[in-house]
């Protein structure tokens, strides 16, 4: 069950005439699993804000242990709703567990879900779980999407109480970062709620059912923005309060009192960080909703990206430290190994250390010891004073024959290093989409933990021809002279080629090739110096590369050609 919750899509909630975010979700993926018949019922009878007639089609008539393109296996039915069911499956041409949504071919939302999965598919941001298929075969319309079983849903996460203050700001920093980015590409999630966000092992969020949850209830929305906003701040307050800040209860979480208004998270339970609950109330700010502190409201997930970015950031709790327990000596080391254990309560005696040097032969000894002494001292003190000796003599040659070149490079003052302090960056990309703009910071926040990373490519190590290459720009804050740079690096493998590039803007106008080239390295290792080839003076460094190596699978990507990048300090 534990899996079911953490990777079946929720698919049983009601749709009213309340906004999305409040909508109450009576069924979560293990309650449809336990109960479906109820809520199957449930939510026929009320509806699910489709198109008119879609309940007419009926579901397939599918059974555990069908296969789909002779490839997915259906294990177990997750959710069975207003003509589409949920499964688990097996993929078994890869031998992992797969989603798998699945409708009538005549459903009256077929097409549109078809074009939902295949543009979620398109997106690839592995902050989204993954749509890996969207067919029609034999009257059937299925959608395979990841499976997750390491992962939790926020709704078992606000069970036991509210999220800690630093994992609040991680969840809304990564969802409306990921958000964002699904809205450059025009994608509109629409039923983002605490059933959709999940957070994995790795401590990562990820948000499921991109654009394909709404398709396949047929929800959409004039402001699709504004809802997805509002959406996330709905998830923020819940995460700060443990509760739904609507009247209706929802997800598992109680509502607010009837008759109050949205009153902020801090009004709500003490101890709430006031920064974040004046963001949830900015992005929950809707028809008057407002507190009388916070400022203006966010309407896009894009002006919560720069509301959270214009936070002060709030970093991790410190580690807790048992203390270790007292060190026992043992019984072989007490140097009593092989002999008899003593009797209780027996005391063992001391052994008297050994008597000094007192017989005749002790005595013999020290007196030698001290005449090799006496000895080594006389031939040292006559080496060194010969060669003192030697030197002044040579004193005056020396004077009179050596000469200062004034041209000598060993003869000047070595300039000093400078370390450049990075004001601001952001991702650079020549063509298609970016990698992951929204965790460009994390390469110059002194935290060797967390990092931006590189697309997983199927060839390598050079990019071409998927890119010419994948970078980001730099601003030092005014113009500088670069000498080197230190790059940390997530992967090590064959190999990575990093070029350093002088440009004029943290969004340049002229291409690669126009721009002059600092210096560049390659590397197999995990960190990478960079040491500059000519002497530049610029305000905007573009760190660009050109060749990646093949690394594992990981929470964000599988296997393939991508590196990520930790850490990045420039000296002048």
């Amino acid at each position: 069950m534990a899996e079911r919750s953490t990777a079946a899509v929720d698919v049983a909630d009601n749709s009213g005439d309340k906004p999305l975010t409040a909508e109450a979700d009576q069924s979560t993926a293990d309650g449809v699993a336990q109960n479906r018949e109820r809520d199957t019922e449930i939510d026929e009878a009320q509806g699910s804000g489709g198109t008119d007639g879609s309940g007419k089609a009926s579901p397939p008539e599918l059974h555990s242990g069908h296969k789909l393109a002779r490839r997915y296996r259906l294990e177990e039915c997750v959710t069975r709703l207003d003509g589409f069911s949920s499964w688990r499956a097996v993929d078994e041409k890869l031998r992992r567990a797969v989603g798998v949504h699945i409708l009538p071919a005549d459903h009256a939302r077929a097409r549109s879900v078809l074009a939902a999965a295949r543009s979620s598919a398109l997106l690839g941001d592995p902050r989204f779980v993954q749509v890996l298929d969207a067919v029609e075969e034999n009257d059937l319309v299925y959608v395979v999407h990841e499976w997750l079983p390491d992962a939790v849903e926020l709704t078992t996460l606000l069970a036991p109480g509210p999220l800690e203050v630093y994992e609040a700001y991680q969840m809304v920093s990564q969802i409306a970062a990921a958000m964002a980015a699904a809205h450059r590409e025009g994608l509109a999630h629409l039923r983002l709620n605490p059933n959709a966000v999940l957070r994995t092992s790795s401590g990562q969020w990820r948000i499921r059912g991109l654009a394909v949850n709404a398709a396949l209830r047929g929800i959409s929305s004039d402001t699709p923005q504004r809802t997805d906003t509002e959406a996330i701040g709905a998830l923020l307050y819940a995460a700060l309060t443990q509760r739904w800040p609507y009247e209706s209860d929802a997800y598992g979480l109680s509502g607010l009192p009837k008759d109050v208004g949205l009153i902020a998270p801090d009004q709500v339970r003490a101890g709430v960080h006031r920064g974040l609950s004046e963001l949830s109330m900015r992005a929950l700010a809707n028809d008057g909703a407002t507190a009388s502190r916070h400022e203006s409201p966010c309407t896009t997930p894009e002006e919560l990206v720069k509301a959270i970015g214009e936070m002060p950031r709030i970093r991790p709790p410190e580690p807790a430290f048992t203390t270790p327990p007292e060190y026992q000596r043992t019984t072989y080391q007490q140097g009593t190994y092989g002999r008899p254990a003593p009797h209780p309560g027996v005391t063992q005696p001391v052994p008297a250390p050994p008597a000094p040097l007192q017989s005749r032969t002790g005595r013999a000894l020290k007196w030698a010891v001290s005449a090799l002494l006496i000895a080594a001292l006389g031939l040292g003190s006559w080496q060194l004073a010969e060669v003192l000796m030697d030197s002044g003599n040579r004193t005056d040659d020396t004077n009179k024959t050596q000469t200062t070149d004034g041209n000598d490079k060993n003869s000047g003052n070595i300039k000093p290093v400078k370390p450049l302090k990075i004001q601001d960056a952001q991702e650079y990309a020549v063509g298609g989409s970016l990698q992951a703009p929204g965790d460009v910071k994390n390469t110059y926040d002194s935290d060797s933990s967390t990092y931006w990373r590189t697309k997983s490519y199927n060839a390598g190590p050079k990019l071409a021809p998927y890119k010419p290459g994948v970078g980001i720009v730099y601003d030092l804050g005014s113009a500088q002279t670069i000498s080197a740079a230190t790059i940390g690096l997530r992967y090590g493998g064959d190999h990575t080629t990093v070029h350093l590039y002088a440009t004029d803007s943290l969004s340049p106008s002229t291409s690669i090739d126009a721009m002059k080239e600092i210096g560049e390295a390659t590397t197999s290792g995990t960190s990478l110096a960079v040491r500059a080839s000519r002497e530049l003076k610029t305000q905007y460094v573009l760190l660009w590369i050109t060749d990646v190596p093949k690394a594992p699978g990981d929470n964000y990507s599988g296997a393939g050609y991508k590196q990520a990048i930790t850490d990045v300090k420039f000296t002048g």
